[in-house]
């Protein structure tokens, strides 16, 4: 293999702003060579989107900056460094496995990180090999491109390339890597780092990039710091009222794995609710529930207070006005998740306006469904298209008593019953990616070479609110299984 060298014919426009922090929060290094680079799948919309060229990346050269083996002209690659709790547990982390190549400017002027994902060794890998596995990775292709189609925000995935070199797991599999797509992978890990390992201009280096980086409407009369720290918790109680809204379940809300800029990350034991369950967990290590569907904006808010305890050096002099300042801070949490969630049901629900007793009416319904083990997407769906069999929750008299109560309540607006129903299809995916219908695909692909399979259902995912025919064979449900569906991590 010969040494990297440098390409611009893809449009790359490069810029590095993270490697002009502190030396403390990176290190430089190359990605690791591979042996023979393929390219498997390419996001074109989303290269277009970047102002790359389609044609370039799928070339040699193009290829070659996918898989590590060539340095992009304007490129800097460097390995971040974070830590995190981990169920709780307080380590030091970092890119163990993967590269940030630069932030690409887009013919917008947005900005947005390059990362290779199994791009091999860091000094931050803890005895890792540094790759990654072609399954895990078109799992996060399939799974992140599905949530921007469901409209939530999330880092996205620009290529896979397989490596011709094999990575041992628990089996052997072929190796891949990743081009992630993402506004920052700033972290509430990141400042968990700066706080314990850094100084404290460090820290206060590393808050004044996050907010020039993400919130500069900051007014010169505020509190900075107090400022970001409200706009990451309003980011981020909107983003797990999304999560909610759609049965999505991430899996492992470890605090590396919380954004700053409130786009999901890491797609790795995640997976999307069937049956309508608040304990539904996946994750094969989560053996007590920590990261359960329900549990999801308590997690977020234990996450925020971890975030909230790295910036009181900067929030306040006085220490204990700094810790008052955080409290009032983290407190809001509750009330502006709940506000996001009850304003998206109400849209699931066909309300326009907000009365008194909706919540109760949710409320109700989520127990009926639990109580009749109904599927949560395909309910709402049912809903939505006024087409209410095929579910035993439908044949309960509990239920006709609430669709009655329901009516009752859509009556009352000014509306119309077609208006509601369009309001339902705007919020309610007639399509997820079921989880049978993931594993379907990267079967197919993993081994037996067969993309058809995924790319039909990138497809159909990628308007999850179209109600089209080609999307009815994907609403169907599994088979009933003697097994619990589980996910691990890999990713």
């Amino acid at each position: 293999m010969s040494e990297k060298n440098t390409t611009n014919e893809t449009s790359w426009n490069l810029d590095n702003s993270y490697a002009n922090l502190p030396k403390i929060f990176f290190t430089s290094l190359s990605p690791n060579l591979v042996r023979a680079p393929e390219l498997v799948i390419l996001n074109n919309p989303l290269a277009d989107s970047l102002g790359l060229s389609v044609q370039s990346l799928q070339n040699q050269d193009g290829v070659a900056v996918l898989a590590g083996n060539q340095i992009p002209q304007g490129s800097i690659p460097i390995a971040q460094a974070y830590a995190g709790h981990q169920f709780g547990h307080f380590t030091m982390l970092g890119d163990g496995r993967a590269l940030l190549l630069g932030e690409q400017i887009t013919p917008q002027d947005k900005r947005f990180d390059i990362q290779l994902k199994g791009s091999g060794r860091t000094p931050y890998s803890r005895g890792g090999d540094g790759r990654a596995a072609l399954g895990p990775m078109l799992r996060e292709y399939i799974i992140s491109e599905a949530m921007y189609g469901l409209g939530i925000p999330t880092t996205r995935s620009l290529a896979v390339v397989v490596t011709g070199e094999p990575v041992v797991r628990e089996t052997v599999q072929s190796g891949a890597v990743l081009t992630r797509v993402a506004s920052s992978h700033l972290r509430v890990g990141t400042f968990e780092y700066a706080s314990k390992w850094g100084t404290a201009e460090e820290l206060r280096t590393l808050a004044d990039y996050t907010i020039q980086r993400h919130f500069q409407k900051v007014e010169a009369d505020e509190n900075p710091y107090l400022f970001l720290l409200r706009e990451v918790i309003k980011g981020q109680a909107k983003l797990i009222a999304k999560w909610q809204l759609v049965g999505f379940i991430h899996g492992v809300m470890n605090t590396d794995n919380m954004t700053l800029s409130g786009e999901t990350i890491d797609y790795g034991p995640c997976a999307f609710m069937d049956t309508y369950d608040p304990a539904t967990v996946f994750s094969s290590i989560d053996t007590r529930g920590r990261y359960a569907y329900g549990n999801q904006p308590n997690i977020a808010a234990w996450n925020l207070s971890r975030f909230a305890e790295t910036l009181l050096p900067l929030l306040h002099d006085n220490k204990e006005k700094a810790v008052q300042l955080a409290q009032d801070a983290i407190a809001d949490f509750s009330e502006l998740y709940h506000r996001d969630w009850l304003s998206g049901m109400r849209v699931k629900l066909g309300m326009f306006a907000a009365e008194e007793e909706d919540e109760t009416l949710m409320e109700d319904l989520l127990s009926l469904m639990q109580k009749y083990g109904a599927d949560y997407t395909n309910t709402f769906r049912a809903l939505t298209l006024d087409k209410l069999s095929d579910m035993a929750l439908f044949d309960a008299a509990e239920f006709a008593q609430w669709h009655e109560r329901w009516q009752t309540r859509l009556g009352r607006q000014q509306e119309t019953k077609e208006a509601s129903h369009q309001l339902m299809r705007s919020s309610n995916p007639a399509i997820i990616p079921r989880n049978h219908r993931v594993e379907e695909a990267l079967e197919a692909a993993v081994k037996q070479g067969d993309f058809s399979v995924m790319e039909r259902l990138l497809d159909v995912l990628s308007n999850p609110y179209a109600y089209s025919s080609e999307q009815e064979e994907y609403t169907r449900l599994p088979a009933p299984s003697s097994c619990s569906y589980r996910t691990f991590c890999g990713t």
